[in-house]
């Protein structure tokens, strides 16, 4: 984890449906109050990028020569996985909690992509609570679309922790950030 970096350029090639799969049942085992698995991932790859493309432009109000530039940018990663928080009814477990189950669980999985040797980036905005964005991703009323992860192979060879890259964030000083009661 203290290698790990986020990568806002990556390469064409993606892990393959079945290898998401495995990455995905191993961050399934974040922290769930309750066990109500409040979440769910979307793949989009291909065309289907285009189709969040599109409804992001329209979220920006965009020109159709924006149009292009945002589905383009949408076409930087050859695959982005929709995080979604389904937010199940719960006397015990509030939405803020169930939100931050979803959100475990695409941390976990940005950290398991990054250790299988792909390049991650996780994307979020404003846009995530635009109708257009929200139909695209055919979200039912109980669910809210947190952001992307970005996935593609890393430019250069290695792995998205290689240990031999110079990291580009600074460490946190722990004691700043730990104390006790």
């Amino acid at each position: 984890m203290l290698r790990r970096r986020s990568h806002s350029k990556v390469g064409s090639t993606a892990p393959s449906h079945e290898e998401l799969l495995r990455l995905v049942e191993a961050a399934g085992t974040v922290a769930d109050h309750s066990s109500l698995r409040p979440w769910r991932l979307i793949e989009l790859r291909g065309d289907a990028r285009d189709v969040l493309g599109a409804a992001l432009a329209e979220a920006e109000g965009a020109s159709a020569g924006g149009r292009e530039k945002i589905i383009a940018k949408v076409r930087r990663a050859p695959l982005l996985i929709a995080i979604v928080a389904v937010y199940r009814p719960s006397g015990k477990v509030p939405h803020w909690e169930q939100e931050a189950v979803a959100s475990g669980v695409a941390h976990a999985l940005s950290l398991l992509l990054d250790e299988a040797g792909w390049g991650v980036l996780w994307r979020t905005g404003s846009q995530t609570r635009h109708d257009a964005v929200r139909e695209a991703h055919r979200l039912k009323k109980n669910e809210q679309l947190l952001g992307w992860l970005y996935v593609g192979d890393v430019p250069g060879g290695g792995s998205g922790s290689d240990a031999s890259k110079p990291l580009r964030r600074k460490l946190v000083d722990p004691a700043d950030h730990l104390s006790s009661l």
